[in-house]
């Protein structure tokens, strides 16, 4: 073993958890183990943020009519749940894993950055904050939802300038936290473990932090070209001075369709740790789900326009974006493909991450059939701006990346906690949430084709019984993930204590060491049948 890596072995143990305990261990850790568990207890913290915003939001569509809130105010909800939960609770749930387990499966003793990793991550609860205090502020949060378009947003006041800054960190601390996986996984790897070794997990991970770093800048170039606008008297997306609000459209979904697959593709890689454990079979093509995921990831870069059909862009634009779009279906298709082979004469069980896994495979993949749907220019027409949207990209997002990051945590928490969390419970949290997730969502795809606008507080009556089935779901699903903390909770406190091999049935599928790795981890890899 190099100097190096033991050097930094001792440095590991030396401060792993000596003296420093309390408050001071968990602001100061340079421990991945810790680190990831402050992601995934703040990213639990957001789901409720975020839905709660999201409950006002059905609260108000229960009936037609304004009975709560003032239009104002919903679409500052809409705004900021979409924020909360995209930056505050899903990129950080995944971050969360990756820093947990991408080290045990690379045979590293820690993240390549450690302090880096823990700014990284502290960034995050003063970001979100930021965003909330808009809330509070004249002229209140920006009503223009999550994609800032102007002249919308600029119409928000004294909170512009925080929306912008609170976006900028949101983009640093993932910068950073890619900056880290990458170098961790290049450079940390132990001796014998290749690149096309490494789990689905990893692979997926390090794709995403490409992503990450190609596309936040193109964000933050953005928001800083609104701030200017506003404040500095230029007019990139002001008409009046020569600029195009369309502009900052093509500048926004530059960055906006990566990171949906900045979302989705940890999930896929989860998805693949899951599958094969309780099939009791190897991955499927485990190479060619690599390259799927690479060509998922470059494809996204090349379709950012197909959320722009209805500005008037030329015959031969809309047909490019139209055909770029479909082609994402194919890569996705083998991943699909090869999760279904896996399952294929497997000894399948049903625990609680595989249920999670198979809710995942069939809900994502109704979520891309509707975006098959979206993607054909001349129907989009029809759908643009319509409820079918938002059932289309919550079925990917929700029941999609959502769910992944659900069967990660049950998958994981064994691992995490040393104890097992009660599987009857589990089972009867999945069963809720896919119930209700269902209710909520997919009355919105017959909404969205009868014709009503998203963003709306009211609504004519014919949309009322597809409303209050949709709401009466969303309050279901909101309070059903009280369950989750409760498990969490239970798990971590106590409970049956977890074997060496958690799932030990996934022997010899996967190669993980404990963390730090103990010295001859680093002789080399063993081989992987």
């Amino acid at each position: 073993m190099s100097a190096t890596t033991q050097d930094v072995v001792q440095d590991h143990e030396h401060h792993d958890h000596g003296p420093e305990k309390g408050l001071k261990r968990w602001v100061f850790t340079t421990n991945h183990k810790d680190i990831g568990t402050l992601y995934l207890l703040f990213a639990l913290l957001m789901l409720f943020v975020g839905g709660a915003m999201s409950l006002v939001i059905r609260a108000e569509l229960f009936q037609p009519g304004l009975q709560f809130v003032n239009p104002d105010f919903f679409n500052q909800m809409t705004t900021l749940h979409a924020l909360v939960m995209v930056f505050g609770m899903i990129m950080p749930a995944f971050a969360g894993f990756a820093n947990w387990m991408i080290p045990l499966m690379i045979g590293a003793p820690d993240m390549a950055l450690p302090r880096m990793n823990n700014w990284s991550f502290w960034l995050l609860p003063f970001a979100v904050t930021l965003l909330a205090m808009t809330l509070f502020l004249p002229g209140g949060a920006p009503a223009s939802g999550w994609t800032m378009y102007p002249p919308l947003v600029l119409q928000t006041g004294d909170a512009f300038p925080f929306l912008v800054f609170s976006v900028h960190l949101l983009g640093i601390s993932s910068i950073m936290a890619a900056i880290n996986i990458i170098v961790t996984i290049l450079n940390m790897r132990a001796p014998g473990m290749s690149l096309l070794k490494m789990p689905l997990f990893v692979w997926s991970w390090l794709i995403t932090a490409y992503l990450l770093i190609a596309v936040m800048p193109v964000l933050a170039g953005g928001v800083t070209m609104l701030l200017t606008d506003q404040f500095f008297g230029t007019s990139f997306f002001q008409a009046a001075g020569g600029g195009d609000p369309v502009l900052f459209q093509h500048i926004f979904w530059f960055f906006g369709h990566p990171e949906v697959y900045i979302i989705v593709l940890p999930a896929f890689g989860i998805i693949s740790q899951v599958v094969p454990t309780f099939s009791r079979k190897p991955l499927f093509g485990h190479d060619s789900m690599v390259y799927a995921t690479a060509s998922i990831a470059f494809l996204s870069f090349i379709v950012w326009a197909h959320h722009m059909f209805t500005v008037g862009m030329p015959l031969a634009g809309q047909l490019f974006f139209m055909m770029a779009t479909m082609l994402i279906a194919v890569p996705t298709g083998v991943k699909i493909f090869n999760w279904i082979s896996t399952m294929w004469k497997g000894s399948i069980t049903f625990e609680t991450p595989m249920l999670f896994a198979l809710a995942f495979i069939v809900q994502f993949t109704f979520g891309g059939f509707t975006g098959l749907m979206v993607a054909i220019a001349p129907a989009d027409f029809q759908y643009h701006d319509t409820y079918f949207v938002v059932a289309h990209f919550h079925y990917t997002l929700v029941t999609g990346a959502l769910f992944g990051g659900l069967a990660g945590v049950f998958y994981w928490l064994p691992k995490m906690t040393g104890h097992m969390y009660n599987e009857r419970t589990g089972k009867i949290y999945f069963w809720l949430s896919t119930i209700f997730i269902n209710l909520t969502f997919f009355p919105q795809h017959f909404l969205g084709l009868a014709g009503m606008p998203r963003r709306i507080p009211d609504y004519a009556t014919q949309f009322t019984d597809f409303n209050a089935m949709s709401s009466i779901g969303a309050f279901g699903f909101g309070f059903t993930q009280l369950m989750l903390v409760y498990i969490v909770i239970k798990t971590i406190k106590g409970g049956e204590k977890a074997t060496d091999e958690v799932w030990e049935e996934a022997q010899g599928l996967e190669w993980t060491v404990s963390s730090p790795p103990p010295y001859h981890s680093f002789e080399e890899a063993p081989e992987i049948k």
